[in-house]
Parts: C-alpha cells; structure tokens; sequence
C-alpha cells in the first residue's frame, strides 16, 4: 500500500471585491504550491542520478553538515577508551510473541522491533525500533556504508534504537542530540553458514516492491550480530539517508558476521542483490547500491574499546623499528666478537710469558 503524503486544501475564498483581496487570494495561493513542492522535494531521494547522495544537500540541508555518516574509520587514528563500557544487548533473543513487520519501503529492507529490546551500557536507556540492511550491485562483495581501513565488506546491517528515558517516539528523538543509537554491523562473505539471516531473507519475495508488507515470526535477532560484541568504535554522527539528522550515536563492530560463500551463490546475498525492487510496479528498478559513500571525518574523535594489534605504529615506523634492532643486534655482535678477540689475545699473550720463564729456569 502506498503512503501519500495529505494534499491541503485550498479553501474556497470569495470572489475579490478589491485588488487587495485579490492579492491575498494569490499570495495563499502560493504559499500552499510552495509548501507543496517543497515537501515533495524533501521526500523523493534516490542513491544515483538527479536525485543522488551528491545531490541530497540541496533538498536537505543537513546531509552537507560536518559530522555526517558513514565513515571510513582509520585504524591507527582512533583513540583507545579503557572507560567505555560493554554493551549489553537487551530482549534481543526473545522479542516477544507477536509477528514482526517485515516492509519494502523503496529504499531497503526493514524489520520493525519491540520495545521489550533495548541498549545498556550507554548514557541512557535506548529502546529499539527497527533494523535494515544496504548491500551493493548484483554481484559485487562491496556494499556496506561504513569502512575500516578503506575496506568495505558485502553487506552492513543498522539496529536503530532511539532514547527512551527522554522521548517517547523514534520519531520525536531523530532530530535531538544523541537521540537515536545506531549498532553498525559489516557483513562478510566466509566459510561460517549463518542461518538465522534466513528469517528476513527468505520472506523477500514477499516484498519485492515497494511498500509491499508482510509479517515475520519472531527469532533471535541477537543471533545476527557478530561474536565478541566487546570489540568496537563509537563516535558520533549521523543518519545515513535524508533527512541526514547529527543524531545518531554509532557503535560499529570489529568483528564481523558472515555468510557463506554457499549463500552467495544462489544463496544469501544473491537473494538480498536480485529480489527487491524500489518501484512498485512496471518497469520494475531494481533495488541495488542503496549505500552512502563515507563522509568527510573532519575534527571528529573515534573511539575504540580494544587496543588494535599492529595499529600502534604505522607501516613506516614499524621498518624502521626492524632495521634499527637489526642494526643494533649487529652492532652488539661485533661489541661480543672483538671483546672476545681481545680476550682471546690477552690469553694467548699470557701463556707465552709462562713458557719463556718455565725454559729460562730449566738452563738454569
């Protein structure tokens, strides 16, 4: 089912007895035709073409703002927390009895979530709200928002929490200051089979267009994310769509949750490339690509709960910390051998001297 967007009515003005009132008939006039376009602008937005994420700024101001997300998150540029907390995930294996909403909205696959689930662990109590995916072209292995080390993986999944203790919908909190909470988790191809990616994979052609809806029993939803949940960045940022909202207080994962190369091939990924459509009827446009590219970091601080191994120093500096212990392993082998050499000297002279005064005794 379609959603329109309510179209005001004009309401029927009497005939202008004066250019006065005529000047105010067309000025409401106007302003609801300008109202109206600028909501229809502020709606339509694609990833490509006129309507792209180069584009989006035009019709969303916020989306050209300084602390954007996606980002491509340096390694030997984040900053070690020992003081972040864990995060304990809350209600994620049992969420509740009801069938969750499964909908193609034009954009990505979403499935909504219960507010039995939620966040600790961070400054406040954030309830979740949904969860979605962005994944790249059929049958390409880069498709996620976020990066390490300019590495992009297959897929990213978004667990999108708002904060409870201070709004009470998604709604109210997406434009406030660390409002929402977002789990960021990238998605790998690998030996591992991950099954449980089949509770939301298999009802996709269910929905292939868009908003087309359908219900999916509930299921671990725990069970998506990856292990060792204690390893991750934090920083802040922003939604990763219009209307852009420095928002979001992100907790992406080092570790990483994996499909099988079996689920690629006519499996998984494949489906989630091939399945869904972001029109709701002919011609059907695939729906492909629907990831950001990685915004600009500018003066902002990433966080990481975990030391990174081999990131304390570059790749530079770690060549010159190779060739000065070897230097220094040669030099002390050389300090050993003319010590050793001049000991040996000091011996040798030592027992000629006893064998010249042992013969000198001996004529005697």
């Amino acid at each position: 089912m379609k959603l329109h967007t309510p179209v005001p009515l004009v309401p029927k003005l009497p005939v202008p007895a004066s250019s006065g009132d005529t000047m105010l008939f067309f000025s409401l006039l106007l302003e609801v035709i300008w109202i109206l376009a600028a909501e229809g602008g502020r709606q339509h937005w694609t990833y490509v073409g006129p309507h792209g994420q180069d584009h989006w700024p035009a019709s969303h101001p916020e989306c050209g703002s300084n602390a954007q997300s996606p980002i491509d998150i340096q390694t030997d540029s984040v900053t070690f927390d020992p003081e972040l907390p864990a995060l304990q995930l809350q209600g994620y294996d049992q969420p509740g009895t009801e069938p969750l909403d499964l909908h193609n909205n034009g954009h990505t696959v979403q499935l909504s979530l219960p507010p039995t689930m939620y966040l600790e662990g961070l400054p406040r109590k954030y309830v979740a709200a949904q969860l979605h995916l962005h994944w790249g072209e059929t049958g390409s292995l880069r498709g996620s928002e976020h990066q390490i080390n300019g590495e992009a993986t297959a897929a990213e999944l978004h667990i999108v929490h708002y904060d409870s203790d201070s709004y009470d919908s998604l709604g109210e909190a997406a434009p406030k200051p660390q409002g929402l909470a977002v789990l960021g988790i990238l998605i790998e191809v690998g030996e591992a089979k991950n099954p449980v990616y089949e509770h939301i994979l298999s009802h996709l052609h269910e929905i292939r267009h868009k908003d087309q809806k359908t219900s999916v029993p509930p299921f671990n939803v725990g069970e998506l994310l990856p292990p060792q949940l204690n390893q991750f960045f934090r920083y802040n940022g922003s939604l990763t769509t219009p209307p852009c909202y420095q928002s979001v207080l992100w907790t992406v994962f080092n570790r990483r949750a994996q499909i099988s190369m079996g689920q690629v091939s006519g499996g998984e990924l494949e489906e989630l490339q091939e399945t869904l459509f972001s029109t709701e009827e002919e011609p059907s446009k695939l729906l492909v690509r629907n990831y950001r590219a990685p915004q600009p970091l500018n003066q902002r601080t990433v966080f990481a709960s975990f030391i990174q191994v081999g990131s304390l120093y570059t790749t530079g500096e770690m060549l010159s910390l190779g060739v000065g212990i070897l230097v220094g392993c040669l030099c002390l082998l050389l300090a050993v051998y003319f010590i050793a050499r001049k000991i040996r000297k000091k011996r040798l002279g030592n027992r000629k001297t006893v064998v010249f005064t042992s013969a000198r005794t001996t004529e005697a």
